[in-house]
């Protein structure tokens, strides 16, 4: 197939793929599922090739399948940006719920962690890696919504992936007894090759519905397909809450609200 050809399946293939993707989640049925094939219905093959654990600085920036700039951290968990906590929002500023995240739109603001493209910020985290996963987000609305970002992208990227699970997911007893009985099945793959994960792509705009000390309520904007000539984007619901001094993911315990497609982008905070 022609260059031409291929990126114009991409763009046909990449609404429906990057959908189910981003959408197709833990955080739809309290277990992890996944993406087995590619657009083309090919079973999914080796992973996709991993850096050096423990490595720090940047290898050379590369474009997602949007055209995107997306930096490739030396270590495959991820390069944390320094931190200026004094640029976060505080409670009474007007933009409290909508301001963005500093440091996002600069260099190293989106970084491609095990094939999928996350937020780092210079003012709400995550400002460290520990044992492989990213942690210290800030007690904000832009901290919780960077986790919300970072956690379900991770988690999707890599589902056999248990230390994030059971860390950074509000996971019941029986939860965890369901996904140990399909990683023994061994039907999570450690991690998803190539082919998938280009379509784990950065967000477009974020909004946060509701928010508390303990418990958020944001929603991603992804670029969908086009439909009739208009541009959709399919916006997924998530829920954080605020345990043991950080933000954590907490599973869906039902399908209904969670994910739909919109037509603009107007209300949203675009990173």
């Amino acid at each position: 197939m022609s260059e031409k050809g291929s990126s114009a399946r991409d763009r046909v293939s990449f609404g429906a793929v990057a959908s189910a993707a981003v959408l197709a989640l833990i955080v739809i049925v309290g277990i992890v599922v996944y993406i087995s094939r590619d657009d083309g219905g090919a079973a999914a093959g080796a992973p996709a090739p991993a850096a050096t654990a423990g490595g720090t600085g940047f290898a050379a920036p590369e474009v997602d399948i949007l055209g995107r700039r997306v930096d490739v951290p030396n270590n495959p968990a991820g390069q944390p940006l320094p931190q200026d906590p004094t640029r976060q929002r505080k409670p009474g500023d007007s933009d409290w719920l909508t301001s963005a995240p500093e440091g996002t739109t600069g260099p190293h603001g989106w970084q491609r962690v095990y094939g999928a493209s996350v937020p780092f910020s210079t003012s709400d985290g995550p400002a460290r890696i520990e044992d492989g996963l990213a942690v210290g987000y800030s007690h904000t609305p832009q901290g919780a919504v960077l986790a919300a970002a970072q956690i379900t992208y991770r988690l999707n990227a890599r589902p056999a992936d248990r230390d994030l699970y059971v860390t950074q997911v509000r996971v019941s007893a029986q939860q965890i007894a369901a996904y140990d009985k399909a990683l023994a099945g061994d039907k999570l793959p450690e991690q998803q090759p190539e082919r998938v994960t280009k379509y784990f792509v950065a967000s477009d705009a974020f909004k946060v519905d509701d928010y508390a000390d303990d418990l958020a309520i944001v929603r991603l904007a992804s670029r969908g397909p086009v439909v009739d000539g208009k541009q959709l984007w399919a916006a997924i619901r998530l829920v954080m809450v605020w345990d043991a001094g950080d933000w954590r993911l907490k599973p869906s315990t039902s399908n209904s609200a969670q994910t739909e497609y919109i037509e603009s982008l107007g209300g949203w905070t675009k990173w």
